[in-house]
């Protein structure tokens, strides 16, 4: 019964008008949003009215928590949520905004019962417990187009459908259970070519941060899917292949230029999972 009366309210308020002010917001601090088909841009905004309605936002740091910041994050987030079947990040409660780079301590085992503790300045981060933490600073920069493909809303939100099984392993939940082998093994693959990229030195279309572990892998290739989808789709034809069939999106045929197509790279010879590979 319960689930029949958010089904019904979140259609309620997919069918309102979105405010004008919203959107006015949305245009100005999304790129994204101006190279969506016109279909997708309706979709966004009944996704953007649930999202609100339902997740509690917090300003720290002396943030000044407005409705640009609050419209601005839900509209990148809810890119993530287009033509899926979807229960907007269940796991997800809260969102913690700064407005700059801030302080965290963190803690990581280094084997023998030692601990290492250190503070770490940081951008933002997605915690299993239902937080998004995330900078205004960088979510501007991205709005003004200097932040050269990279988008802060995508990667953390990218970790919260990761952890929707309790898990952080770049490995979201997938309609099929026949997909699941077909993911591991083109993503695995794509991972350590990341990884053996990174520690040669070489140009990458992936952000080199993804070399960090499985779960940072499937955020950045998120990132790269949305903000560079041409070079994606060039260099990394399966895993783009992957991330189009989990998103159920094709951002590289959107009707608008790629930023990053004029990127002249380096040839990458190494040779990769075969193309149309059954799982």
């Amino acid at each position: 019964m319960f689930g029949y009366y958010k089904r019904r309210r979140r259609s309620r308020l997919r069918a309102s008008p979105l405010p004008g002010s919203w959107l006015q917001i949305i245009r100005r601090n999304m790129p994204i949003y101006g190279r969506l088909p016109q279909e997708d841009q309706r979709e966004l905004e009944g996704h953007v009215q649930v999202f609100l309605a339902e997740k509690q936002f917090e300003a720290c740091g002396g943030l000044e928590l407005t409705e640009e910041v609050s419209v601005t994050i839900a509209a990148g987030a809810c890119v993530l949520l287009l033509h899926r079947n979807t229960d907007y990040f269940r796991r997800l409660i809260t969102i913690l905004v700064y407005p700059a780079p801030y302080v965290a301590n963190s803690v990581e085992p280094i084997g023998g019962g030692v601990i290492l503790e250190e503070e770490q300045i940081r951008l933002g981060e997605a915690w299993k417990s239902g937080v998004v933490v995330l900078t205004w600073a960088d979510m501007q920069a991205t709005s003004r187009g200097l932040n050269s493909g990279r988008n802060l809303v995508l990667h953390e939100f990218a970790h919260q459908l990761d952890m929707e099984d309790g898990l952080a392993d770049g490995t979201p939940v997938l309609e099929r259970r026949s997909q699941y082998a077909r993911w591991s093994n083109i993503f695995g693959w794509e991972y350590e070519r990341l990884r053996r990229d990174s520690a040669l030195g070489r140009y990458t279309v992936l952000d080199k941060y993804g070399a960090t572990d499985p779960a940072e892998f499937f955020a950045v290739a998120t990132e790269s899917f949305f903000e560079k989808p041409l070079l994606l789709s060039k260099r990394h034809p399966d895993l783009y292949t992957e991330l189009k069939a989990f998103y159920q999106q094709d951002p590289a045929r959107w009707p608008s230029r790629d930023p990053g197509v004029e990127i002249h790279a380096p040839s990458n010879n190494e040779d990769g999972p075969a193309s149309g590979m059954e799982a």
